[in-house]
């Protein structure tokens, strides 16, 4: 190593047995290099304990090496799932994560968290903050910001695009309440109205009660929010009607989770007197009592995509918008 004490590309270069250069290409990852070679060039990353000077590679490159991750909750465990996948690709490729919170109960802070963001001149953007204004996804493209957007559709706006199949996820698990297990009188509780994924969820609930020859009265479908509070607000509201289900299918599980706190006041047996079932199968899904029956939507993996799919963009991909939809699996478990 040099007098400085601080390891340089030439001292990785030295220990890998390759050239400068070919370090260069593989901390970058836009030429391709043998995976022996790549192997050798991270073993050696990784025992001198190197770092590129982000300042430098920006001045020549004009890019941060940063992108940014918006979500309305951080707390929720699905969105840190999604974090945990974004950061395990954009770590690899030398990209810092920044990780911003835009709730929508609280007034309009996404243009505010947009604004902070497109000035410090981030490379990407992950906007998994749903309800966003088309305003607000034309000023990320017009910033130069690569963008990928999460839960929507191509023809919302500007950017690429990784969802799940949040209709048909909903609509296979009441198929499955209804067809299997027996229940009559399915209600709904969703996010906040008007805000995805919970329209796309209501959407295959709808669906799958009307091929059932099912009504779908107007009182069983309520719109609270995407947390446990939202929960015990629509539970509330669902078990004080005058004909009240006996089964409750939510549009996530921290919904679900505060369906069961209500019904565990209540004395109501889970799933003898109510089904309950939730939407994401984040890890609490699996560790409460009774365990929920849910739909596995990949907060992790969706996060990979989307990584993968920012990162092909500032590799120069100029093609047009992609959209990445992931699979879905009904998960059978105890609260159903």
């Amino acid at each position: 190593m040099h007098g400085s004490g601080r390891v340089k590309i030439v001292d990785v270069a030295a220990a890998a047995g390759v050239s400068v250069t070919t370090v260069s290409h593989v901390i970058s990852g836009r030429r391709p290099v043998s995976a022996t070679t790549r192997a050798r060039v991270e073993d050696a990353v990784r025992r001198l304990g190197y770092q590129a000077d982000p300042s430098a590679r920006g001045l020549r490159t004009q890019r941060t090496d940063t992108i940014g991750l918006v979500v309305p909750d951080i707390t929720n465990p699905f969105n840190t799932e999604l974090a945990a996948g974004i950061q395990a690709i954009a770590y690899a490729r030398g990209l810092l994560t920044v990780v911003c919170e835009a709730p929508m109960t609280d007034g309009p802070q996404l243009p505010s968290v947009l604004s902070q963001l497109i000035a410090r001149r981030l490379d990407g953007i992950v906007l998994g903050r749903f309800g966003a204004q088309r305003a607000d996804l034309d000023r990320i493209a017009g910033s130069g910001a690569s963008l990928v957007r999460l839960g929507t559709r191509i023809a919302d706006g500007p950017g690429d695009v990784v969802r799940g199949a949040e209709t048909e996820g909903m609509r296979d698990l009441v198929r499955y309440l209804v067809g299997e297990r027996g229940y009559r009188r399915i209600g709904f509780i969703g996010g906040e109205a008007g805000v995805e994924p919970g329209g796309e969820r209501y959407e295959g609930y709808r669906q799958a009660l009307t091929e059932a020859g099912r009504t779908l009265p107007e009182e069983l479908a309520v719109w609270t929010g995407f947390t446990r509070e939202g929960g015990r607000a629509g539970a509330a509201l669902l078990l004080d009607a005058t004909e009240p289900p006996d089964a409750v299918v939510c549009a996530n599980d921290l919904i679900a989770i505060g369906v069961l706190d209500v019904a565990r006041e209540r004395g109501l047996d889970v799933p003898g007197r109510l089904a309950v079932t939730g939407y994401d199968d984040i890890d609490a899904a699996s560790m409460v009592s009774p365990a929920l029956t849910t739909v596995v939507n990949p907060a992790r993996e969706i996060g990979r995509s989307a990584a993968r799919l920012l990162i092909d963009r500032l590799d120069g991909d100029e093609g047009p918008a992609r959209q990445v939809v992931l699979t879905h699996q009904v998960v059978r478990r105890a609260s159903a």
